[in-house]
């Protein structure tokens, strides 16, 4: 009796498993034909796993002004996307992505200026001031405005954090 049960549960296991006709992932709006996958072991699936290119994720609408705000744990140099100078060539704007406060915020911005480039750094962390904080894994687009000593000119802007 125990024998037949087994062999019925384990008959009906074995039939449940791989009976869907596809397991493929088409493509979509949101996901182009090249990054289609398919779920291992199913029929569908290539013989050589290949890797889509990375694209940048993106947002909508423009991205959140940001001030340093000085206290975060372990800050650490972050990479930046866009430097724009001002009219003027007095400022920088810079954009670079993040995740959510309080678990990123920016630390400070440093900014090492010489006669033929200036360095622009962020230094983000999680803030100190947040407790037992939980945050969702998100990619939000940050922009920050950082004042230099003379117009910037004919010099090289340069990311601090590569």
């Amino acid at each position: 009796m125990i024998a037949t049960s087994i062999l019925a549960g384990s008959l009906l296991l074995a039939l449940g498993c791989g009976t869907e006709p596809s397991a493929t992932v088409t493509a979509s709006p949101s996901r182009p034909a090249s990054q289609t996958t398919s779920v291992p072991g199913s029929p569908s699936e290539p013989a050589a796993h290949t890797v889509a290119p990375r694209e940048e994720p993106t947002t909508s609408g423009t991205p959140k002004p940001t001030k340093p705000e000085g206290h975060t744990d372990n800050p650490r140099k972050v990479r930046w996307l866009t430097a724009k100078p001002s009219k003027d060539g007095r400022s920088l704007r810079i954009v670079w992505w993040s995740g959510v406060e309080p678990c990123n915020v920016l630390d400070r911005v440093t900014v090492r200026e010489t006669s033929k480039r200036v360095t622009v750094t962020l230094w983000e962390g999680p803030s100190s001031k947040a407790q037992n904080v939980a945050c969702i894994e998100i990619a939000i687009q940050k922009v920050t405005t950082v004042k230099l000593k003379k117009p910037l000119g004919a010099r090289k802007v340069v990311d601090g954090a590569r």
